[in-house]
């Protein structure tokens, strides 16, 4: 069976002139590369390495490929199929202005928007200061001691919250209290994320229900939203209280916003505070991406899900960054993981910091204060029109007004306020609200009262009104502290101040802008400019992800492009958008296999067989939904060791609920016996989770749904061009076969069904905001360039791995020696030799312009290359020599020229500035220190910190903004 043929990329150029855009290689490099490889051709490359047992007998059936200029028109038209209301529904998405200088130079700036997560300290000081702002930012106006670098959104933040309590508290229950005044989306995730654990989730839908619920003695927990989701205020300081005696933990989900005018949730006793930062800057995008938070106390600080940029010193005793408590990480926990988290959402949380920056604390304030008066405003004037507000008086409001009419004119107002261009929110059958915020204008208010108004009703006076107007906030619960004293938020409120601090943060990173990021197994490819320009369109950025679903049409119909494409590239026959990061596809994966098993009355089948090599994600997704993980062996080559996995299938048969495996493997090879794996798991009944991170090995030429997967979950962020933003946002859809499609995630806060699977993410789409760049990316390749860039991605990395066997060998491959798409380097003799450990090749890289390849993953000191697609010779070319100079580097510690524990690997990466300081007292030089290796002209990048200490940023853990003194020190 043999996987059709791609045309040649000339041919292939008078379809798409994308295709060539996108792939970096020319046909004449194609030729060099295979020569070097020792292959006849590209197709006699492909064949001798996907097992002819998976290969695809027939291609994707995909549109034919377009240009840039038709598929942005194409998909204009789709957008413009979405109707743009003036939005009042709130429930956590608001309107919002982008401030200019951040949208064009953060947002659609790929500085920003093509780094990686910042893993390597020394070339992410830029984001990691963002990152750090963002985290002062939250923890200044929620009062907490600690805050971490953004969440997912604020639901799966809610639900993190809840795990979090349970672990870090006395309390002995298996119950949350919830208020039944929390965003319904939010209730909703957490009773998704609290059933597999065997927790119970208790909704007071009164006050005398909270109250009766606060008195119990069994429940670990309670919950609250700070404004109310329909807008009333409450000082939770009693509950709190009563929370406490209780040895449970006081969980509060909060608006920043809000909070410039409001008491800090702190100063009420919570002990751990979550949101939204969408209303900082971020369009609501149909429902993401948007950076969420979690601040909490002190004593909670090293079991705080995510990530947690800290502040250490480097080799020189410099103030420098680095992401704090790594052994939190899932690769090193696994299956005693608490969270499965391996992200965040860095490119919205930098541009939330970045919108406090510019505005500093008064700007915030100032925006909160109008929202606040035109909420009073609106609701005298409703008042005037006989509606009066349900939470007036001595609750008091910020910016929301909810009315109690009774089903029949709730229906009757919500339709005569579509009609004026407007969308409301009704809740409760007979509860109407609106919601405003910073969009809002004087036109909005007397449109509302128009909506409002009875037949003949005269209008109220908006000048009137507004003369002496005062928030409908209680003088007991206004703000008196202080936020954002730190001098970044008070220092760059011009246009020109505020795009020369992004840019001198921009310079300090090493993005894909700037160079090759050549990092197995996450894939960072071009994110091309025709993907991204979508993104900001209003058709898109402005729609609130619970408006009426015929205004969403535009969404839909991308949804259900989108999801067809991607079946095609899958075989599979089902797919769901809603979870907003690989680890949240993972998790929702489990469950929708989960679901099929007690639909079968087999609900005891819990357990899971993960091999060794799997990612950390896959074992701590696992124990999340509450199944048992049992690790599997892998052999010498690092495959799966099918006589340990038979073993292990026949010994929990009774009990299995699925394996988990990665194809190609996480060694960077196709294992030659997967179709005999799958059939072996489900000869005993489970169900084969294919984990999809290398998807971009196998578009094309191979796929899960055909070769034996039930269920993989795809990364949009790595396979489909979604960019990675900094660490975050991502998209990783939940992809099944046909008897597990009725289990797919619903959404009843949005109006999906849910048959065993409740919410995955806050909003219905997830992130669906991004979903245009993957849709552009499918549309303008087709399936033939789709396929060709598969195989230009394995001609790659064989490319590398031929070109440094004699220096670095490669660590697995196949009996012929090659590899998928990605080669692992093995540097573990080296150690012995020189005393040069991986690390210090990374950290040496930096110095001739190269981000790390991923390090130590999956085995301990080595290097794991992919380069993608999407790179030119020449770039490839330039790694490898840099490789290759290293190697030359570490053969002089070999023979003695330089000392093991005084060379430029161990020294690397090198500052200007410690290659200019006056004495220079190591055994080689400046100029060798400079690693000035690069004929081709390429911009010498210089790294702004030395080498960064970790085990002094652990041991010493401060994760807000540096005082400006020990800066200066």
């Amino acid at each position: 069976m043999l996987m059709p043929a791609v045309k040649p990329l000339g041919e292939l150029e008078n379809a798409s002139e994308f295709v060539a855009r996108h792939i970096g290689l020319t046909e004449a490099d194609e030729a060099h590369m295979l020569s070097v490889i020792g292959e006849a051709s590209r197709r006699a490359l492909i064949d001798s390495i996907v097992p002819r047992s998976i290969a695809r007998s027939q291609g994707m059936k995909l549109p034919a490929p377009v240009t840039e200029a038709a598929a942005l028109a194409e998909l204009k038209a789709i957008a413009q199929q979405n109707k743009l209301l003036k939005s009042f529904i709130g429930q956590g998405y608001h309107g919002t202005h982008t401030p200019g200088v951040i949208l064009r130079n953060i947002l659609e700036n790929p500085a920003w928007y093509t780094a990686y997560t910042p893993y390597q300290a020394e070339i992410s000081q830029g984001r990691m200061e963002a990152l750090v702002n963002f985290q002062t930012m939250v923890t200044d106006l929620t009062g907490m001691a600690i805050a971490n670098a953004s969440m997912l959104d604020e639901a799966t933040a809610a639900a993190e919250a809840m795990t979090l309590a349970k672990r870090s508290v006395k309390a002995r229950g298996n119950a949350i209290v919830v208020s039944g005044d929390t965003h319904p989306q939010t209730i909703e995730v957490i009773q998704t994320r609290a059933a597999p654990l065997g927790l119970e989730v208790r909704v007071a839908m009164s006050g005398e229900e909270w109250d009766r619920l606060l008195a119990a003695d069994d429940y670990f927990a309670a919950f609250a939203q700070y404004p109310a989701s329909s807008g009333w205020l409450h000082d939770w300081t009693q509950d709190a209280a009563t929370v406490h005696g209780k040895h449970a933990a006081f969980i509060m989900a909060a608006d920043l916003l809000a909070l410039t005018l409001l008491k800090t949730p702190a100063e009420m006793g919570a002990d751990i505070v979550v949101g939204t930062t969408q209303r900082f800057g971020m369009p609501m995008g149909n429902g993401g991406p948007h950076a969420a938070f979690m601040a909490c106390r002190d004593e909670y600080k090293r079991s705080l899900p995510g990530r947690l940029v800290g502040v250490s010193v480097d080799a020189h005793g410099n103030p420098a960054y680095r992401l704090a408590l790594q052994t939190r990480e899932q690769h090193i926990r696994r299956e005693k993981a608490t969270s499965n988290i391996c992200t965040a959402q860095v490119l919205p949380a930098v541009i939330a910091s970045m919108y406090a920056v510019y505005h500093g604390p008064q700007g915030l304030k100032r925006i909160a204060q109008r929202v606040a008066a035109y909420t009073a405003v609106l609701a005298r004037g409703l008042a005037q029109l006989g509606h009066a507000n349900t939470h007036h008086g001595e609750q008091g409001v910020f910016d929301t007004v909810c009315l109690h009419v009774g089903a029949a004119e709730a229906e009757a107002l919500m339709a005569r306020a579509v009609a004026h261009g407007v969308n409301l929110r009704r809740a409760w059958g007979e509860y109407v609200m609106a919601t405003l915020d910073e969009t809002t204008t004087r036109e909005d208010i007397a449109l509302l009262w128009t909506i409002f108004a009875k037949d003949g009703q005269a209008l109220p006076d908006f000048e009137a009104f507004e003369k002496g107007v005062e928030p409908l906030i209680p003088t007991e619960l206004r703000r008196t502290s202080d936020f954002l004293t730190h001098p970044v938020f008070n220092s760059h409120h011009s246009e020109t101040g505020m795009l020369r601090y992004i840019r001198a943060l921009s310079d300090k990173d090493l993005a894909l802008d700037r160079s090759m990021i050549p990092l197995g197994s996450c894939t960072m490819k071009l994110n091309a400019t025709s993907e991204m320009i979508p993104i900001t369109w209003p058709e898109f950025a402005h729609v609130h992800p619970f408006a009426p679903a015929d205004q969403r049409q535009g969404y839909a119909l991308l949804d259900q492009q989108l999801r067809q494409w991607l079946c095609e590239a899958t075989g599979y026959a089902g797919i769901s958008l809603q979870p907003n990061a690989g680890s949240q596809g993972e998790y929702a994966g489990l469950l929708v296999i989960q679901a099929y098993h007690r639909a079968r009355g087999e609900g005891h089948r819990n357990v899971c067989l993960i091999p060794s090599s799997a990612h950390g994600t896959n074992p701590a997704s696992a124990q999340m939904v509450g199944m048992q993980v049992v690790v599997t062996k892998c052999d010498a080559n690092g495959n799966v060791d099918l006589a340990d996995l038979q073993a292990k299938c026949e010994q929990h048969s009774a009990n299995l609920a699925a394996v988990m495996i990665t194809y190609p493997s996480t060694h960077g090879v196709f294992e030659t016996q997967v179709k005999e794996l799958c059939a072996l798991v489900h000869r005993h009944g489970g169900r084969v989770y294919v984990d999809g991170a290398n998807m971009n090995a196998l578009v094309g030429v191979a796929a899960p749904g055909e070769f034996g997967g039930d269920v993989s979950h795809l990364n949009l962020h790595k396979t489909f061009c979604i960019p990675h933003g900094g660490g975050g946002p991502g998209v990783g859809p939940v992809c099944v076969v046909e008897d597990l499609v009725p289990f797919l995630p619903g959404h009843a806060a949005g109006g999906l069904p849910v048959n065993g699977v409740g919410a995955i993410s806050a909003a219905p789409l997830g992130n669906a905001a991004v979903l245009p760049i993957s849709w552009m990316y499918i549309r303008m390749m087709g399936a033939e360039g789709l396929q060709r860039a598969t195989e230009a991605a394995i001609l790659s990395a064989n490319y590398i791995s031929a070109c440094l066997k004699d220096h670095f060998p490669t660590l697995y491959a196949s009996a012929n020696g090659h590899v998928a798409h990605e080669c692992i380097l093995d540097l573990r003799d080296l150690k012995d030799s020189s005393g040069v450990m991986a690390e210090d090749v990374a950290k040496r890289l930096i110095d001739y312009g190269f981000h790390a390849p991923t390090l130590s993953f999956p085995v301990a000191n080595t290097l794991m290359v992919e380069p993608t697609e999407s790179e030119t010779l020449e770039e490839l070319d330039r790694f490898i020599d840099a490789m290759i100079a290293i190697r030359g580097e570490i053969a002089r510690i070999e023979q003695g020229e330089w000392p093991q524990d005084d060379n430029p690997l161990k020294n690397a990466p090198h500052t200007a500035a410690s290659l200019l300081k006056g004495d220079w007292a190591h055994a080689y030089g400046r100029e060798v220190g400079a690693a000035s290796l690069d004929a081709r002209g390429h911009n010498k990048y210089w790294p702004p910190v030395g080498r960064v200490d970790n085990v002094y940023g652990d041991r010493n853990l401060f994760c807000s903004c540096v005082p400006v003194g020990e800066l200066a020190d």
